[in-house]
């Protein structure tokens, strides 16, 4: 024997246990909730492709000699990595960068660790004279997040930057999410040996033979750290590990020492760049961030250390001056504005056309319902709060309304008619369930595929589609199981007696009689479409 059909479907389960349906909405609701914390912030969905750049120094060397000594042996190692999608490398005088970025869906730390092991392999093959050989996940020519600028009224720009190098930008760079810390107007502390040609010329040298002297000399000077011109030297030395009295004192050949030939001192090195804040020179610290990494929390950490720096070295004065995170924070607080006044005029435009605000407030609790339990949808797929997936609720605030006043109009209009208030719902909502499940079906099938779009506008949009989808989802629901449970126990609708029921009904003539004059004259208004259609696509 079947079973009673008033008993085995969603519309009848709303009236026999409004407490349940009730109970699973708040559900949605709270789900949402919980969901919030644990939800990402950030300006764009996750779409950064991963990158690993290494980079090293070679003093002195023209581009070619980079290019050939070491640039070449790091392309060949990073090759070998697993994931590799491409490499790009460049050589400059002085320096050499290999850009190597992966396939999508390798994961950052793992690449950045296997490449760094290719490089160590072939660290032993480069030239004595490589430095500052650094593997950073991200791209070299990444911007900064977060800018801030050092001073200090006691200190000189040397001694600022070597105090920034060992000791600020150790502690930026413990920040989860942070790549690399780059500074700009950063002077450093070198040897300066002056030669006196004549001087040299009297005891018979060159300036090879003061060169090597200095490499020979028993200090702490990295292998490629001495730069010559034709009329002096440049060390790279540690100030505290050598004085310039010790380097005078270096012997050259047989009695001449380097004082004889040459004038010693410790002095900045030729800057590269200048900054300056409100007039006085400083130095500037860029925070670059790792790709997939969150700007926001970083932000939040530096802005945080940037206090505790402040405390712990009272000598320097820190000043951020420019921070990605504001300007994400203030695109999300715009879109949420955008929303929360979407969502009030949504409801003020149904109150004016239904005029009771009982009737209103039912298809009204589908909105918030619809919307908090799209938060819980988001964490539940992976996905972040972002200016796509906001827009995306906006959007949706428009569709999941529909469904909520077809459904308790539909009921309205059988309460007219003379059924009681259950069989009203039941009824009511049976009529148009499947033309809710159809609508809600077909806009999923319309915003579902934006996901699968190629490489990164894919990416870009999976969020946008996949928030949308799950609102609307979650919409029919709502429409389809709490609207009914809530519908029943409203009185029966009054016309309104208002100017916009007036205009509704003035509309809903005009509606009647063109429809049935297009009823009448089918195939005149096919051929008109026809001919639409084809001029459409003839002009795209």
């Amino acid at each position: 024997m079947n079973p009673n059909p008033i008993h085995s479907d969603l519309p009848s389960l709303s009236i026999r246990r409004p407490v349940l349906i009730i109970v699973l909405n708040l559900l949605i609701i709270i789900a949402g909730i919980a969901a919030i914390n644990g939800l990402e912030v950030r300006e764009l969905p996750d779409v950064d492709r991963p990158i690993v750049s290494v980079t090293a120094s070679f003093p002195g060397g023209s581009p070619e000699t980079v290019d050939t000594e070491v640039t070449s042996r790091l392309e060949g190692a990073v090759a070998r990595v697993s994931g590799v999608k491409s490499i790009n490398a460049s050589s400059e005088e002085g320096s050499s960068r290999v850009r190597v970025e992966f396939r999508p869906g390798v994961n950052l730390d793992d690449a950045a660790n296997e490449t760094r092991e290719a490089v160590s392999r072939v660290q032993r093959e480069l030239p004595e004279a490589v430095e500052r050989l650094a593997i950073i996940k991200a791209d070299n020519d990444a911007e900064s997040v977060v800018s801030i600028a050092v001073s200090s009224n006691t200190l000189d720009l040397e001694t600022l930057t070597e105090r920034i190098e060992t000791d600020l930008a150790p502690l930026f760079l413990t920040i989860p999410g942070v790549a690399d810390v780059r500074l700009n107007g950063d002077r450093q502390r070198v040897l300066r040996v002056i030669l006196d040609p004549l001087r040299l010329t009297s005891f018979n040298l060159a300036v090879t033979d003061v060169a090597a002297a200095l490499r020979q000399a028993p200090f702490d000077v990295p292998a490629g750290s001495l730069r010559s011109t034709d009329q002096q030297l440049i060390v790279r030395a540690d100030a505290t590990s050598v004085s310039a009295g010790q380097v005078e004192d270096i012997i050259i050949s047989g009695d001449t020492r380097i004082g004889d030939v040459a004038t010693v001192y410790f002095g900045p090195a030729d800057a590269n760049s200048m900054v300056r804040l409100d007039g006085r020179p400083v130095i500037g610290l860029g925070i670059i961030r790792q790709a997939r990494s969150n700007t926001i929390e970083i932000s939040d950490e530096v802005l945080a250390l940037v206090k505790n720096v402040e405390s712990r070295f009272p000598e320097l004065q820190l000043q951020v001056t420019s921070d990605d995170a504001e300007f994400i924070r203030g695109s999300v607080r715009e879109v949420i504005t955008s929303l929360a006044l979407t969502v009030l005029l949504v409801i003020f435009t149904l109150w004016l056309f239904i005029g009771s605000w009982r009737a209103t407030i039912v298809p009204a609790l589908s909105i918030p319902v619809s919307l908090i339990g799209a938060l819980a949808a988001i964490w539940l797929m992976g996905f972040s709060i972002n200016i796509l997936t906001l827009l995306a609720l906006v959007l949706a605030t428009g569709l999941i309304v529909d469904d909520a006043i077809v459904v308790s109009e539909n009921i309205q209009r059988r309460r007219s008619m003379g059924l009681g208030a259950r069989a009203a719902a039941v009824i009511g909502t049976r009529e148009v369930f499947f033309a809710v499940v159809a609508t809600t079906a077909v806009l999923v099938a319309v915003f579902v595929p934006i996901a699968f779009l190629p490489s990164t506008a894919g990416r870009l949009f999976r969020e946008f589609g996949g928030v949308l989808a799950a609102a609307v989802i979650i919409s029919s629901f709502v429409a389809l199981s709490l609207v009914p449970a809530l519908t029943a126990r409203l009185p029966i609708k009054q016309n309104a007696k208002n100017m916009f029921a007036g205009i509704g009904n003035r509309l809903l003539t005009v509606y009647s009689r063109s429809l049935h004059w297009t009823l009448d004259h089918a195939l005149m208004v096919f051929i008109a479409c026809l001919l639409a259609a084809g001029g459409a696509g003839a002009l795209y």
